[in-house]
């Protein structure tokens, strides 16, 4: 049996992947990632030489069976995303899945992942809390808050530039104006930012300063 490694890569500065991720990604057989192009921008940065195939959520179900069999036949194969950790709102949890199943050992590296450092750097509780990731993008979203309204623990969301006004608007509306937040933006990177305050605060701030990056967005729980 061989060995399937599920590689964190950096979510923005370079600097943060690991020694062990990089020799990981020298040794193992073959590199499963989403999109070529990126991945091998990175691979080349390393100076990592290695076969890329593309395992995205479009074709994973197809792929993954192939895969588990390689796996099966004794190869070490790394998995990587665009950025962060696989399985994280990212490729991932189907293949570790039936690899599994299949008796293929399953092992995940430590490393870089985009909701640790935006909630630890909030200033709301981190020692518990819950991953909502990506809220469905129409239908369901509302809901979802809703179900959420009595959520005693931080909560983390994911959302794109383009929708951190409407889930601020929408967060206002279910949790109210006065809940706690933090929006942090392009993490890892040169234009780093997190804009705290009540849901309110923070909502006029980014209707007068468009958003831009990639957010996180971490909300403070209901009180007890």
């Amino acid at each position: 049996m061989g060995i399937l490694y599920l590689v964190p890569t950096p979510v923005g500065n370079m600097e943060d992947m690991t020694l062990r991720a990089i020799r990981i990604l020298k040794e193992a057989d073959l590199v499963l990632c989403e999109d070529t192009r990126t991945s091998g921008i990175l691979l080349k940065h390393f100076d990592i030489h290695n076969h890329l195939m593309s395992h995205h959520k479009f074709n994973e179900h197809g792929t993954s069976a192939g895969i588990v069999e390689r796996l099966k036949g004794g190869e070490t194969i790394a998995l990587i995303s665009d950025a962060g950790t696989p399985g994280i709102s990212d490729p991932g949890f189907f293949l570790a899945r039936e690899a599994i199943a299949a008796g293929v050992t399953v092992q995940t590296l430590p490393g870089a992942t985009a909701f640790v450092p935006a909630l630890v750097s909030s200033g709301l509780p981190c020692d518990r809390f819950c991953f909502e990731g990506f809220l469905p993008q129409k239908k369901g979203r509302m809901s979802r808050l809703e179900a959420l309204k009595d959520e005693h623990r931080t909560m983390i969301f994911y959302e794109s530039p383009y929708r951190v006004v409407k889930l601020l608007e929408q967060m206002s509306e279910v949790f109210g104006d006065d809940r706690q937040v933090s929006c942090c933006r392009e993490i890892s990177k040169i234009h780093e930012e997190s804009v705290r305050g009540t849901i309110a605060e923070v909502l006029a701030h980014f209707k007068e300063t468009a958003p831009r990056g990639e957010f996180v967005v971490v909300v403070a729980g209901a009180e007890n």
